[in-house]
This record gives C-alpha cells, structure tokens and sequence, in this order.
C-alpha cells in the first residue's frame, strides 16, 4: 500500500488497469463467466428455440456472432425476425422507441407515428425498394420529371478501395445507396481523411439497413449496396436549403425547411404550409416564429415536382433542394420519415399529420358502434 501512495494518479490507475486485464484474461475469470452466463441466459435461449425452431435459431447465432461487435445487440434479432412475429415486435419497439412511449395501436392508428408503423406492416413498401435505392430511384426520376433535376453522378463502386480519387474532382459527396445518413461530404479535397472515409463505409456495406436500425423500414431490406459519389452541391456561404415535401394521396401539404446543416450554426427546423405560411407545430425542436426566412423564388415549382413524384402513394416525403441558380435538385423518397418516432411540438400535431394520411380499409371502415 505504501508503495502505490508512492505513485502519481496517473501510474497508479496504469498499475490498476494492467491488473484488472490480467485478470479479465485469466482462464479462471473466463471459467467463471461462462458458468454464470448459462444459466442467465439459458431459459432464454430454449424459448427463442422452442419458438423459432433450429434452423432459424442456428441462423440467430451465426448473425449475432458476425454482427454483434460492428452493430448493435439487436441487429440479429431483426435479422431473423419471422413475419408472423412482426406485429408484437413493433410494438414492443414503438413503445420503447416512441418519444411519447405510448402503446401502439395498429387496428385504429389515429397519430402519424401510429399509422407510420401501420404502413410498415400494411402499406406494401417493401415493394417501393427502387424508389428508397439511391442510386436506382435516379431512373425513376429522370423518366418522371427529366434529368435536370438530378444531382450529376460521379461515379459508383461495388467497394470503397475500387474508387480512384484522383479522378474526382476537389469537392464531392460520397453515400451509400440503401440506407439512410450514411453520407460523407467532401468539401475540400485536399483534407480528404481517406481512413477515416473507408473506416465508415466498409462497415456500411456490411450493414443491412433494416437491421442496423431496428423498426421494420422493409423497403431497405433487400438493396444491393453500392457507394455513390454525387456533384458536391451548396449554397452562397456553404449550406444547402433542404425543403422536405410531406406529400399526401399525391398532394403537398407540408414543407419541413432544415437550414444550417452543412454550416457552423445551430441547425434550425421549421415548418411550413406550401402557401410558406409557418405552422403553429414543429418536429424535434419547439416551435418558432421565424422572420428572417423568405419565400423560395421556386416554390410554385417545387410543390409541383413533389406533387408528380408523390402521385398514387398515401404518404411520402419528398426531398428536395433549392439552389441559388433556381435550380431544383432531388434529393430522396422517404416513406417513413424519421421511422415515424421523432417528437412534435406540440403533440396535437402528430395526430393532425396523421389526419392528412387515408389508409385503405382503416380510415374507410366505420366507427364501433356504427356498423
């Protein structure tokens, strides 16, 4: 004892750590943890067996070993997830993922979130995977509203270590095509951290979206990755105004207006009416009253690309991106926006938004006691 009062903090935590490695290593310790583990976790085990069968629990135990260290705990629990098993396992994830942690109720969804989780189950959107795909939707767009709409595409690889650098030019955006924020922005070149940009997108590649996040976003489920460089686009001063198109039955009715994301500022989100009247709720932040936020010059235009892009689908979201030049750039389709768990301001405005959206067979149906 006397000898560690000897030491400085910093060699007595550096003794105290190479010990408590030493014993982390040991056999006994290992020993020991594998004789608690069992039963901890055998009843648990046999469950998952008795429910699933060998076949799909030997498939659990592959994934989880594969996966475990590079994603999440849940990432093979979602992988092997069966079908008939998705109802109760997205109400257990609404209710723990859900700002309110309200149960879900899927027989008559009222609020967005709820009919958000509805139309994961119901709404055929593992039949929109073109449309989610980065780099498949580009064709889908070009035939519906023409090529000037895209942003240019640079290039595309099966890998990251295919990309030859120097044929790009100094400033470019990187992205994966089946996921959503796996982006990587290159402003500048010449400050390219080549490792680090590899570092991300070899572990997305080996990420299925689906199960990385969790909640049923199926339309991503079967995308073959690719990685994606697209023309570096911005605004005067760096940032790039994103206009988010909720678009309902095939009509625009709310515009949800992100600045200073690509900016050293406080990002800010509002939102708005396609008149660019700002409505009285927001989404993540509290509302505010804002003044220093003029109309597009291209609005009119803007609501009409959503509107032609939106047609025949109950919900989606459509991204787009002004540019000071007035020109307009897509940006993505997105069919359950935030997984349909941020927060509003107030609450009341979930259930508005989920007034906007018709679900066939739900919303037509009559009232207990009316039938």
């Amino acid at each position: 004892m006397e000898e560690m009062n000897e030491l400085t903090a910093e060699e007595q935590a550096k003794l105290l750590r190479h010990e408590l490695e030493a014993v982390y290593g040991s056999s006994s310790y290992k020993i020991g943890r594998a004789v608690t583990w069992l039963p901890r976790h055998a009843k648990k085990a046999l469950a998952y067996l008795a429910h699933n069968g060998p076949a799909i629990s030997a498939k659990y135990l592959y994934t989880y070993a594969k996966y475990h260290k590079i994603a999440n705990k849940e990432y093979a629990y979602w992988a092997c997830l069966q079908k008939k098993d998705y109802p109760e396992a997205l109400k257990k994830w609404f209710q723990e993922k859900n700002y309110t942690h309200q149960p879900l109720d899927l027989e008559h969804p009222k609020t967005f979130s709820e009919k958000t989780q509805w139309m994961k189950l119901y709404g055929g959107l593992a039949e929109k995977q073109n449309l989610v795909d980065k780099y498949k939707v580009r064709d889908w767009v070009r035939e519906k509203i023409g090529e000037d709409y895209l942003i240019p595409l640079l290039g595309v690889w099966d890998k990251f270590d295919d990309i030859d650098f120097d044929q790009l030019p100094d400033k470019f955006m990187l992205k994966t095509n089946h996921g959503a924020g796996w982006n990587y922005p290159v402003a500048d070149k010449s400050k390219f951290d080549k490792a680090d940009a590899k570092k991300k997108f070899d572990l997305w590649m080996k990420l299925n979206f689906t199960y990385y996040r969790g909640g049923l976003e199926l339309q991503y489920e079967h995308i073959q990755p690719k990685i994606i460089a697209e023309q570096f686009i911005e605004n005067d001063g760096g940032d790039l105004y994103d206009y988010k198109l909720c678009c309902f039955d095939g009509e625009p009715k709310v515009i949800i207006y992100i600045m200073n994301r690509y900016v050293d500022a406080d990002e800010r989100i509002i939102c708005f009416d396609t008149d660019w009247n700002v409505l009285p709720f927001n989404l993540f932040t509290p509302l505010e009253q804002p003044d220093d936020i003029p109309r597009p010059k291209n609005l009119e235009k803007m609501v009409e690309v959503a509107r032609t892009l939106s047609q025949g689908i109950p919900f989606v979201r459509v991204d787009l991106y002004a540019l000071n030049d007035g020109t307009i750039k897509f940006g993505e389709m997105t069919f359950t926006t935030y997984s349909g768990i941020a927060p509003w301001h107030p609450e009341s405005a979930n259930e508005y938004m989920g007034s906007l959206i018709h679900l066939p067979g739900v919303d037509d149906a009559p009232a207990e006691g009316n039938a």
